[in-house]
């Protein structure tokens, strides 16, 4: 609709402001026609939350099991998290989780045998990702080989690699004091309550920013209330998590264990920062762009090659970080560190969070939601005796039904027209 004005020009009638009702409608029809996002693993997360705190109120909802949750969830989300963006272009990374073993070795080596700072430490093995990555990449993108292939070759090199740098049944210890911390140490409560405070009151207003900014320019936007209830709810979850690790969690009274974990505030700020990466930047619109359609993103102008380069060099490094994170908390490095299931734990965790296995759709966020889901299901099965086959059955079948919706959900947007 448009409307004349004096002059003779038209302009755009601006979007009326949606009722509460409005709302709930636009996002039923979303759902209905394909665009469903987290909303799976939100639910299937809240039920595995009630579930196992009925099964084992003594043990699982506790500040103790929720801390040492937490821990075990942070490697893999923030390997999901690079994941995420190699999973964007409808690509695949085999070699994550061995990337991000041997970049701890080679952090190890440097403290170990260098004795050189935490941070020449840290800056080395992030860097020997940042490497790894922009060979995958190259070989991808330049030479044209399939990503499934090239991937798969470094996953065996790397495991080699590793092998060489540590030795036959060796493993290297982690003791420097800042990197055991990441994973072990706990921020200070006051501390704690002022990042999580920092964190509500920033999404709160990122969040009405964004929507104001919208009702200024009169573009189609949220009804207020939808938005004050997200608010509401982030920050709700944000507090409630924050006062349970708040709580002295440690078995003798006598010793103070409270405060959430370093690994915490660090995977906040990786989403804050990869959010704005693929929601605010040319680049990020660039990612989405290419893996929706490649050739149409080349006719656009944009150097897929370089997009396709990129990527892998990000989910390398983040896959370094993750080594990283997964060394401190064992506070060693192993031959084996990243093998196993470490790399299908990364790609369930992105897939069952929402990212699309066929490229163009997800958010860093669905990394940290699948993640916890994962988290959740071997925490809560283990607290009640499970055998491991139970956790392999269940994580696996949790992973297919994610996949199946995601393809279900591909074919409605499809036949939606989106």
């Amino acid at each position: 609709m448009a409307r004349a004005t004096g002059g003779g020009s038209t302009l755009s009638e601006p979007a009326p402001a949606p009722t509460f009702r409005d709302g709930v409608t636009a996002y039923l029809q979303r759902l209905r026609g394909g665009d469903i996002g987290s909303l799976p693993a939100l639910l299937g997360l809240a039920v595995l939350l009630v579930l196992f705190s009925a099964l084992r109120p003594d043990t699982f909802p506790t500040a103790l099991n929720v801390a040492n949750l937490l821990v075990q969830a942070s490697s893999i989300i923030v390997l999901a998290m690079g994941l995420t963006f190699v999973l964007l272009l409808g690509d695949i990374d085999l070699s994550a989780g061995v990337a991000g073993g041997a970049s701890a070795s080679v952090m190890a080596i440097v403290l170990g045998q260098a004795g050189l700072p935490w941070w020449v430490g840290v800056l080395a093995g992030l860097l020997a990702g940042l490497v790894i990555g922009t060979l995958i990449g190259l070989f991808v993108a330049r030479v044209g080989i399939p990503s499934f292939v090239v991937t798969l070759a470094f996953f065996l090199a790397l495991q080699g690699v590793t092998l060489q740098l540590i030795g036959q049944g060796g493993t290297i210890a982690v003791r420097d004091p800042v990197v055991v911390a990441i994973a072990n140490g706990n921020v200070p409560v006051a501390l704690g309550w002022v990042l999580a405070a920092v964190a509500a009151l920033g999404y709160a207003a990122l969040s009405l920013l964004r929507w104001a900014g919208q009702r200024r320019r009169g573009l189609t936007r949220d009804n207020l209330g939808l938005v004050l209830l997200r608010v509401v709810a982030v920050a709700a979850a944000v507090l409630v998590v924050t006062a349970v690790l708040s709580e002295n969690r440690a078995r003798v009274p006598s010793i103070q264990l409270a405060g959430m974990p370093w690994s915490v505030p660090l995977i906040v700020v990786l989403l804050v920062l990869l959010t704005a990466v693929l929601g605010r930047t040319s680049y990020g619109r660039h990612v989405y762009a290419v893996g929706g359609n490649a050739e149409a993103a080349r006719r656009a102008g944009i150097s897929v090659q370089a997009i396709r380069v990129s990527v892998f060099m990000i989910g390398s490094t983040l896959a370094a970080l993750s080594g990283i994170i997964e060394a401190s908390r064992l506070n060693s490095v192993a031959p084996g560190s990243g093998g196993g299931n470490t790399l299908l734990l990364g790609v369930g965790a992105a897939v069952i969070g929402g990212t699309s296995l066929f490229g163009g759709r997800g958010k860093v966020v669905n990394a940290v939601i699948g993640g916890l889901v994962i988290a959740v299901i071997a925490n809560g099965l283990g607290l009640l005796g499970q055998r491991a086959f139970v956790n392999f059955l269940v994580t696996g079948a949790v992973l297919l039904l994610a996949a199946a919706v995601d393809a279900v959900s591909r074919r409605r947007r499809t036949a939606a027209g989106r």
